[in-house]
Parts: structure tokens; C-alpha cells; sequence
């Protein structure tokens, strides 16, 4: 007889024991042991069917009140929305924070947003159960249309943004590119196709090569070398 002894989003460590018994398979992160599956890492606990899986907790997002992030629909209710986050928590948005319009009883949301539509709000309260709030009534707050969705590690967001976003506006000047960074490690860029890519390349080095010196020029070199364009720095110690 199979015993799972954890949750879904359980926190768990290396060696713990996740699973008794044979129904259930390994995942990313968990490995078989005879009768027994283990978790290889120290992360968050995954369960989609019958497979088990551990993300790593290094660079998982924990939502935090105030927090502007990226979300994807992935629920349509009758009171409102729930939205993906890029944490183990998934979050709601109710129909009075979802827009400054009347929304009668009734009304058809996909109207507003569908599903797999991407949407920039802001984190309104975490509960100690993790029970995310999130509200689009800010300036700035919108729903995504067209453009890439990317994803990098939260712990590199700061770099990525650049002190008083130094770092993604000289990507933006040199790109002609709009971006969006959420807070959650999701990046949403929209221009021409090469600009694009250029974009999804410039964050993808500054998320490897964060932590060498000099990263500011580096960036400016590459961007540069890429675009064709003489770029100008705000002071900013890299």
C-alpha cells in the first residue's frame, strides 16, 4: 500500500523520505530508493498525478505584499480570476480589483481576461496560509498583449532591473523594446522580432554573469556589439 507522507508545497530536504509504496514515480528532484522515493534537494514539493517532483528552493518566489509581478490566468471564476504567480502559490483577483468597470452579475470575464492571458498587478495581501490578493487598480497595472514572456531566477530581478532601473532602461534604449520585469522572475518583452531576441539575450547574460564585476559595461559592450548603436550609461556602480 502506497503512503504519501508530504503536501503539495511542503518544504522538504535532501534525503527526506516523500513516498512509501510503488504507485507514485519520481520527479525532477526526487529519486527512487527500492520501495521508496526521496527528495534530492532542498525545495518546494510538486505533486501532478502521480509523479512527484521537488523545485529547488533557491530562486523560488515567495509572494510578498506590495510585490509588482506578471501572472497568467489560469482560472476564470464566478467572483474573479485565479492567477499563476511563478511561486507554489497561485493568487485571486476579484472582480472590483480587476478593473474600474462595473462588471454586472453574470457578465462574460473572458471579455476583461481569458485564459493564458498575462497580466501586470500588484500583491495586495499574503495571508500566513499563503492565500495571495492581487489587484490591477494602479497606474501601470495591465494586461500584456502580444510580446515574449520570459523567466529568470527572482534572486537576479535587481540585477536585471539595474539600480533605479538603470540596467533595463539601457536594454530598452538600445532595443526599441517595452519590458516589463515582475518581482516573481517573469519578463515580458514586446518589439520587432530581432529586438526580441536581442532583449531575451541581453537578460539571459546579465542572469549568468551577475555576479562578475563590471557587469554595467559588459552589458553596454554587448549591447553595442548587437544593435550597431553608441550607448549612453547612467552612473551606476556595477
Amino acid at each position: 500500500m502506497t503512503e504519501v507522507l508530504v503536501k503539495p508545497k511542503d518544504i522538504v530536504v535532501p534525503g527526506e523520505l516523500l513516498v512509501k509504496g510503488m504507485d507514485n514515480f519520481p520527479g525532477p528532484g526526487a529519486y527512487r530508493d527500492n520501495e521508496e522515493i526521496y527528495s534530492s534537494r532542498l525545495g518546494v514539493v510538486y505533486i501532478d498525478g502521480r509523479t512527484i517532483k521537488v523545485v529547488p528552493l533557491s530562486g523560488v518566489y515567495i509572494p510578498k505584499t506590495g510585490d509588482t509581478i506578471i501572472c497568467k490566468v489560469i482560472d476564470i471564476t464566478f467572483s474573479g480570476w485565479r492567477l499563476e504567480t511563478n511561486s507554489a502559490y497561485s493568487a485571486m483577483m476579484s472582480l472590483k480589483d480587476a478593473t474600474s468597470d462595473y462588471i454586472g452579475r453574470g457578465a462574460d470575464l473572458t471579455e476583461y481576461y481569458n485564459l493564458e492571458d498575462h497580466v501586470v498587478c500588484k500583491i495586495t495581501n499574503v495571508t500566513s496560509q499563503k492565500l495571495v490578493d492581487v489587484s490591477m487598480r494602479e497606474p501601470g497595472l495591465k494586461k500584456l498583449v502580444d510580446g515574449r514572456i520570459v523567466k529568470v531566477n527572482t534572486n537576479k530581478v535587481p540585477r536585471i532591473i539595474g539600480k533605479k532601473g538603470s540596467m533595463v532602461s539601457m536594454i530598452k534604449n538600445a532595443t526599441g523594446c517595452r519590458i516589463v520585469v515582475g518581482q516573481n522572475g517573469i519578463v515580458w518583452i514586446q518589439g520587432d522580432v530581432n529586438n526580441e531576441f536581442i532583449a531575451i539575450e541581453t537578460i539571459k547574460k546579465i542572469e549568468r554573469e551577475s555576479h562578475i564585476p563590471g557587469l554595467t559595461n559588459t552589458i553596454k559592450e554587448y549591447l553595442e556589439k548587437q544593435t550597431g548603436k553608441k550607448i549612453e550609461v547612467q552612473n551606476e556602480k556595477a
